[in-house]
């Protein structure tokens, strides 16, 4: 299960329709790299053959099989503040994550 608070979905939409192709769904990955070990990638992207499409708040999110251990219990959420705006990672399997706030690392991949 992943959530997004209401202000990471109105984020997301205003987002989707500046886009070209506003039928495009929103990706959460967890990348190999970065300098906790992982980074979070987020897009706008076509449904791929792994995905897994969850719908939160109206908006259908897809995650790769090999990112779901990684984001499946993940909190997203957006806010600015005076040093920017930006979304926020709460993720219940990150062991570590770097000041960035985009990169974690983790033990071992949470069970499914």
């Amino acid at each position: 299960m992943i959530q997004i608070s209401q202000a990471a979905a109105s984020e997301i939409q205003r987002v989707r329709s500046k886009s070209a192709n506003p039928d495009l769904l929103f990706r959460l990955a967890a990348l190999s790299g970065g300098c906790a070990d992982r980074y979070y990638s987020l897009s706008l992207s076509q449904r791929q053959d792994n995905d897994q499409i969850l719908d939160c708040r109206g908006i259908q999110i897809a995650v790769g099989a090999e990112s779901w251990p990684y984001l499946n219990g993940l909190n997203l959420d957006y806010s600015e503040d005076l040093m920017g705006g930006g979304f926020r990672f709460h993720n219940p399997n990150a062991t570590n994550s770097c000041g960035c706030g985009n990169s974690f690392s983790v033990t071992a991949p949470a069970p499914e």
